[in-house]
């Protein structure tokens, strides 16, 4: 009995280990237990008819469900971050609520029904593209040729070597008219590199290209208040004593009054006589005529020539056509008064005369007439001489 008793305790040592192998064989974890595929919907289990099993409800796999696993098709869970689980697989479809993305995106223009707008660097591209650009687009910069771009080339006909009759046939034309016109596209590109454009009125160039000084514009404007009647003329130029740098010529002034013959003068001295006029002259006539002026006869405005054309005096102010000489005027009711000494019974005249020649000195810096000396007595001169005393030669 001792024999058997010590025999049982090392088996019985034995035995424990191996029953509760047994027993805990079934309670084993699959090899994927902790991916999210170790856990399987209850749905999806077999059914292995009891279903009021707390494991089974729970889809627990009890080692009867694993005995089966081989006999059932299982489904694995997607993975939380995949595609499938985010239910992106598949494009979104207008039934589920949501609007289907387009490939080119979504256009705010074409769902509220407005047109597409072109924008203003779209705009130009085309039309740099299409050779139609408003503005000079100039290829080729930074080499030593940039040329106009968007322009078509102009191909003389003496290059194309035929040209249009009125029948509709094209004729070659003979030598001579092909020489004629080589010589005259010659001439012509000569002269576009040689002059630069001239404007017709002569204000619009600037003058640092050589147009008119600011001061000559500024007169001229006064003038257009002053309502004279001008145009400008070209450079009047004969040495160093006489010309004109910017003549105007002056054919009438304002109230319809004409200057007969027009004078060639400079802005300065038209500027002086239309006022002297407006102001003196024809106050005076209406006082004493009940008359207007019609028109003022003028004997000398830009002339070449000395004082008093005496040989080795001094160079007129006529010269500089910075002077004008007045012979007669003429009123509005048809009564001519000559610049001249009167009679002891021309009182209206010689009152009228007395009044604009004493009058006139505010206007200009020398005035001469009838008793000044024998050279001026036909008419009166007025002009405008800078003397540095500033001294203003009124001889009455």
């Amino acid at each position: 009995m001792a024999f058997v008793s010590r025999f049982r305790r090392p088996v019985g040592l034995l035995l424990i280990p191996a029953f509760l192998a047994a027993c805990s064989g079934g309670l084993t974890p699959p090899d994927d237990v902790d991916s999210v595929g170790a856990i399987t919907p209850a749905a999806e289990i077999g059914d292995t008819g009891n279903r009021g099993d707390t494991s089974s409800s729970y889809g627990m796999e009890t080692p009867d469900t694993v005995m089966a696993a081989p006999e059932r098709q299982t489904r694995r869970l997607p993975k939380i971050d995949s595609d499938e689980a985010m239910g992106i697989g598949e494009p979104v479809q207008a039934s589920s609520g949501m609007l289907t993305v387009p490939e080119g995106g979504v256009s705010m223009d074409e769902g509220l029904g407005v047109g597409r707008v072109e924008g203003l660097a779209e705009a130009q591209a085309n039309e740099i593209a299409e050779g139609n650009a408003s503005q000079v687009v100039v290829g080729g910069i930074g080499t030593d040729t940039p040329q106009q771009m968007g322009e078509p080339e102009v191909i003389p006909m003496s290059d194309a070597g035929m040209e249009a009759e009125s029948d509709g046939y094209l004729r070659v034309p003979d030598k001579a008219t092909t020489r004629q016109r080589q010589s005259q596209q010659q001439s012509m590109q000569g002269e576009q590199v040689a002059f630069l454009p001239r404007l017709n009125n002569p204000m619009q160039v600037p003058e640092t290209m050589g147009g008119m000084p600011a001061s000559e514009k500024a007169c001229r404007q006064r003038l257009q208040k002053l309502g004279v009647k001008f145009r400008d003329v070209p450079r009047i130029s004969r040495g160093r004593s006489c010309g004109i740098e910017w003549p105007v010529e002056l054919s009438g002034l304002s109230g319809g009054i004409q200057i007969k013959p027009a004078a060639q003068v400079n802005c300065q001295i038209t500027e002086a006589f239309a006022r002297w006029v407006k102001a003196e002259l024809v106050p005076s006539a209406r006082m004493r005529y009940l008359s207007g002026v019609s028109a003022i006869h003028q004997m000398s405005s830009y002339s070449c020539r000395t004082m008093n054309s005496r040989r080795g005096a001094a160079m007129s102010e006529h010269a500089r056509g910075n002077a004008i000489d007045v012979g007669r005027i003429v009123l509005k009711s048809g009564k001519s008064i000559a610049i001249e000494p009167k009679g002891f019974f021309a009182f209206r005249e010689k009152g009228l005369l007395k009044s604009v020649r004493g009058d006139s000195c505010k206007y200009f810096s020398t005035v001469l007439g009838p008793g000044s000396d024998r050279y001026h007595k036909d008419h009166f001169h007025f002009d405008l001489r800078v003397r540095k005393s500033g001294y203003r030669h009124c001889s009455l």
